[in-house]
Formats: C-alpha cells, sequence, structure tokens
C-alpha cells in the first residue's frame, strides 16, 4: 500500500514543448526553400533542384528510423543499470528502448546543421545572369525598403479584406486542389503505415521494435528518394509544365492509394495468445 504510487510525472511537457519548438524551427525551411529555388533558378532548373530538396527530406527521415533502431535496442535506462541487471529480451512486450537518446542526439545535429544558415547571403544573383553594379543594387534598395515600411502600415482591416477574396480565388485554382488532394492521400497512406506497421511487424512476425523501425526505413524511404529524383529530372527532360505535373502527380498518387488499399486482402493468422484466441489449458 505504501509502495503504490501514482503516476505524476510532468516530464511529458518538456517533451511536448521540445517538439513544439523544434516544429517553429523546421516550419520555415521547406517553403523558404522553396522560394528561394524558385527566386534565384532557372525555369528548366526548377524542378530538378526541388527533386533534391524533397529527396533530402526522406533522407533524413531514413537515418532517423535507422537511428530510432540502433536507440531501441539500448534499455531506456542505460548508463543506470547494467546489462546483467536486465532481465528481459528485446522481443519481450515489457521492454522500453533508449527513446531519449535519438532526440538528444538529433538536437544537437540540430543545432550544428543550423550554423551555416547563419552565412547566406540576403540576395544571389539568378542562375545564368551576371552581378549587378553596386550602384545599380543600392539603388534598388532603397525603393525596396520604402515598400516594406509601407506594407507594415497596413491595418488588419485591409489584410482580412483582401485574404477573403485571394482564399476563394486559391479554392478555385484547378492546380492547387490538385496539389491539396495529393497530399492528402499521401499522408493518408504514409502515416497509417508509420502508426500501424510496426505493431503489426511485431505481432505477427516477432519481430521487436528496432527490427520492426529498421525494415520500414530499409524497404520504403530508399523508393520515395528514387521517386523524387527520378520525378525532377522527368519534369527537367520533358519541360512539364505545372498543370500537367499536377495532373500526373494525383493520378500516380491516386494509384499509390490504390495499391495500399489492396494490403487489406493481405491478411495473416493471429498468433495464439492465452486466453485471448486459445483456452489456457
Amino acid at each position: 500500500t505504501e509502495c503504490e504510487q501514482e503516476p505524476g510525472s510532468l516530464l511529458w511537457i518538456f517533451v511536448m514543448v521540445g517538439n513544439i519548438v523544434r516544429g517553429m524551427g523546421e516550419t520555415p525551411i521547406m517553403p523558404l526553400g522553396i522560394s528561394y529555388l524558385e527566386d534565384f533558378a532557372k525555369a528548366e532548373n526548377s524542378p530538378f533542384y526541388l527533386a533534391c530538396l524533397h529527396t533530402a527530406t526522406v533522407i533524413g527521415p531514413f537515418l532517423g528510423l535507422l537511428l530510432a533502431s540502433f536507440c531501441a535496442e539500448l534499455f531506456v535506462d542505460i548508463g543506470s543499470v547494467g546489462a546483467d541487471e536486465i532481465t528481459i529480451a528485446a522481443t519481450d512486450a515489457r521492454w522500453v528502448g533508449a527513446w531519449w537518446l535519438g532526440i538528444l542526439i538529433c538536437a544537437l545535429l540540430n543545432l550544428l546543421v543550423a550554423i551555416p544558415f547563419w552565412f547566406l547571403p540576403k540576395s544571389l544573383v539568378k542562375e545564368g545572369e551576371t552581378s549587378e553594379p553596386e550602384e545599380t543594387s543600392e539603388k534598388t534598395a532603397t525603393p525596396l525598403q520604402e515598400n516594406d515600411k509601407n506594407e507594415t502600415k497596413q491595418t488588419m482591416h485591409y489584410f482580412l479584406a483582401d485574404f477573403i477574396p485571394f482564399l476563394k480565388a486559391l479554392f478555385h485554382n484547378p492546380v492547387y486542389m490538385l496539389f491539396i488532394c495529393i497530399t492528402v492521400l499521401q499522408f493518408s497512406a504514409f502515416d497509417g503505415m508509420i502508426s500501424f506497421m510496426p505493431k503489426y511487424l511485431e505481432q505477427q512476425f516477432g519481430k521487436s521494435a528496432s527490427d520492426a523501425i529498421f525494415l520500414i526505413g530499409v524497404y520504403n524511404l530508399p523508393v520515395l528518394c528514387v521517386g523524387y529524383f527520378s520525378g525532377g529530372l522527368f519534369m527537367k527532360k520533358f519541360k512539364i509544365n505545372i498543370y500537367q505535373a499536377a495532373s500526373i502527380a494525383f493520378w500516380v498518387s491516386l494509384l499509390e492509394y490504390l495499391l495500399y488499399f489492396a494490403a487489406y486482402w493481405t491478411v495473416c493468422d493471429t498468433s495464439p495468445v492465452a486466453g485471448l484466441t486459445v483456452s489456457y489449458q
């Protein structure tokens, strides 16, 4: 009775705040990176550069899954509990891996990677063009600064008055709506796999959490890298315009979703569980 204590740890708040701060730092990378490429790259080279950017975003989760697989093999209290004191294996349902170790390693790497961003130039010459003289750049800098000051003077009333019509026009844009459909289909299939596939591999095939995470990373993410990279080369070679690219992406994503949906017919026998599927005797 005296040893019984209700769980009341508030350490999860630190994890939540850490993820919020991480999201605040990582979110601008994708939109700003795409705008950066669109502004300073040639039109025919932009799809290839964007493909390289998206390929890099897939390589990151791939390496993250490999790191998670390694951390899952280590006991959660590594450093404070000796290996000889651990009496359960990694395949045991009670096993808890060193989930916190991956967070510390990624936080350190994010800090190191963020340092070069301080040295990026404020502006670049568009690809294929010569650099402008300093006098011309100084003359154009003054009107731009004045425009920025005028934009900051706009009130919220004018912002809302322009935002609603712009939002309506955006919803009537076929390219934008196709992109929304593509995003929904992709995340619907990918999130389902990431959420339920590890537990499925553990229960049906007797894999440990470390092995399940490793298999998902090895068999899925490298194929996505090949798809992104080959798609960028395809658009660059055949000079696919925006509307054609959106249509191709929609139909390919729909085919991908149907292939994932076919997994419902892939049924394995349920593992015998005492007291649930079979009797204790």
